[in-house]
């Protein structure tokens, strides 16, 4: 009978426990409010395919030679985004005003040369020591046995994207609606080759990594693959409640208020073969505890292949995928609190 009685009191006990965790949860999602409903809109709107197109088919065209690190078609790139940024008056963080942080040949691999990120940022109008990074590699694998693998998907699409929010978000604050906490755009070099460009970041941050609210890596949005031929309306997401839920339930929410994608959490599996989760620029910024959600179209038949051109990009649905990262950073950078994280529970 005392035996009994113990091990309900502690059945008892764990069920408050679990209780008392669950309306935690319940509260937390429940204190989730979407800011500026009507902006959001607003302004996603002017991410458009067409403009998409363009800049993609510039990244991911012949006379780049598949942008490979060190090499003449990723200097030609980081020239186009550094000039595409001073077009739309969007500065630099960086002292020297050029838009380039600089990674010395000898960080890299012996057989790669120097070469650069490259960062743009809108400032917060109240909390401007706080960032949000939006973050993709514009980086490929270049010229092999004569072939050039252009890299449109990967990552021109990602780049692409990263452009057309920070304009996005440069027409807000045209419009006095700025952002609360500042927005890094920031391009890495080196991915292909062992997410080296969004290593050395990490290592020398524009803004300190303990201010970095979160990242959203963008990498491969462009295409559809085999498990979604069907019904092209998804994205997967990696990352988004390792270690913020509440990073997670913001994203839901916005999903389920303005996109109603079908998100597809397969490959957050930690158990996942692929471990794609280690595999992209935002890990680095998981290592260092901030909360990050990988965006993916997951792979296809081109991937790593010189077939992955242009003309295969479904521009409409990276049109609609960009939007929904725009307005996920929105959010984080207009919400009042920093984001909770999992061991605030």
């Amino acid at each position: 009978m005392k035996a009994f009685l113990i091990a309900s009191i502690l059945t008892l006990i764990g069920s408050c426990a679990t209780q008392k965790y669950s309306d935690k949860i319940d509260i937390l999602k429940n204190g989730i409010h979407i800011k500026d409903s009507t902006a959001i809109l607003e302004f996603s709107q002017t991410i458009t395919a067409p403009e998409l197109k363009v800049h993609l088919e510039f990244l991911a065209n012949k006379e780049l030679y598949g942008r490979e690190t060190g090499e003449v078609g990723q200097k030609q790139a980081s020239e186009f985004l550094k000039s595409y940024y001073q077009s739309l008056n969007i500065p630099s963080p960086m002292e020297d005003s050029i838009y380039f942080q600089r990674i010395p040949k000898d960080y890299f691999p012996e057989k790669y040369n120097a070469s650069e990120n490259v960062l743009a940022f809108i400032k917060g109008t109240e909390k401007p020591e706080e960032v949000v990074i939006v973050s993709a590699h514009y980086d490929h694998l270049g010229l092999q046995d004569g072939k050039i693998f252009y890299g449109a998907d990967d990552n021109s699409s990602g780049t692409s994207a990263i452009l057309e929010i920070a304009e996005a978000f440069q027409l807000a604050k045209e419009k006095n609606q700025g952002p609360k906490r500042s927005v890094l755009f920031l391009h890495v070099t080196a991915e292909e080759i062992g997410l080296q460009g969004s290593k050395y970041y990490t290592e020398h941050p524009a803004f300190p990594l303990d201010q970095t609210i979160a990242d959203l890596n963008i990498d491969m949005i462009g295409r559809v693959d085999p498990s979604h031929e069907d019904d092209p309306n998804y994205l997967y997401l990696i990352g988004s409640d390792r270690l913020s839920r509440e990073l997670h339930y913001i994203s839901e929410k916005i999903n389920n208020t303005f996109f109603h994608f079908s998100l597809d959490y397969k490959y957050n599996d930690e158990s996942d073969p692929n471990r794609y989760y280690y595999r992209s620029d935002h890990y680095n910024f998981a290592k260092n505890n901030i909360p990050v959600i990988f965006y993916f179209n997951g792979e296809h038949e081109d991937y790593h292949q010189p077939t992955d051109t242009p003309d295969k990009i479904n521009y409409e649905l990276l049109e609609k995928r960009a939007r929904f990262i725009f307005a996920t950073t929105w959010q984080l950078a207009n919400m009042e609190n920093r984001l909770l994280m999992n061991e605030d529970f």
